[in-house]
């Protein structure tokens, strides 16, 4: 399942398969074919359309799309991103850290900030292992490190506090 917002307003929830795309819940019919490298010709509702991804933006999760001469911007969260999101763990608009929780129960085997430190967006902050999955837990923002409240070697909870800003 990935949430889709296209060209910043128009917001789609999609379920892609092997042999189905769902959006919003309602599955719709396409014909997708490759053409190349990044284009594709797809038939949706009896209608032609020409596709080209011109740009992927692995950081901000952003794919940049042509579709029959138009340009579109399509900012992309996957299920790990709304979990954070509903978390608490994103930059929001103002680009400044909220409180670091743990998205899921674990052990800390690393930290790499301390109290005072100043965080830039996608700096290492630590590191949780929960079932047998090493997770960097990377900043979503920037600010400056007020408290550390865990060690190395502390066993968490979902929802923990881990740092506060």
């Amino acid at each position: 399942m990935l949430s889709a917002k296209i060209n910043g307003h128009q917001s789609l929830e999609i379920d892609v398969t092997s042999s189905s795309i769902a959006i919003n819940g309602k599955t719709v019919p396409v014909d997708i074919a490759p053409l190349g490298p990044d284009r594709f010709h797809i038939i949706r509702d009896n209608k032609s359309y020409n596709a080209e991804i011109l740009d992927v933006n692995k950081q901000t999760k952003t794919v940049t799309i042509r579709i029959n001469g138009a340009t579109h911007s399509v900012q992309l969260k996957d299920k790990f991103d709304l979990l954070l999101e509903k978390l608490g763990m994103t930059n929001g608009s103002s680009g400044r850290l909220n409180n670091i929780k743990a998205p899921m129960p674990g052990l800390i085997i690393d930290l790499r900030v301390g109290a005072g430190q100043t965080i830039q967006q996608g700096d290492s902050l630590l590191i949780l292992e929960a079932m047998k999955m090493e997770n960097i837990i990377k900043a979503s923002g920037e600010g400056t490190v007020k408290r550390v409240l865990v060690k190395k070697g502390d066993s968490v909870e979902k929802g923990q506090v881990l740092i506060e800003f």
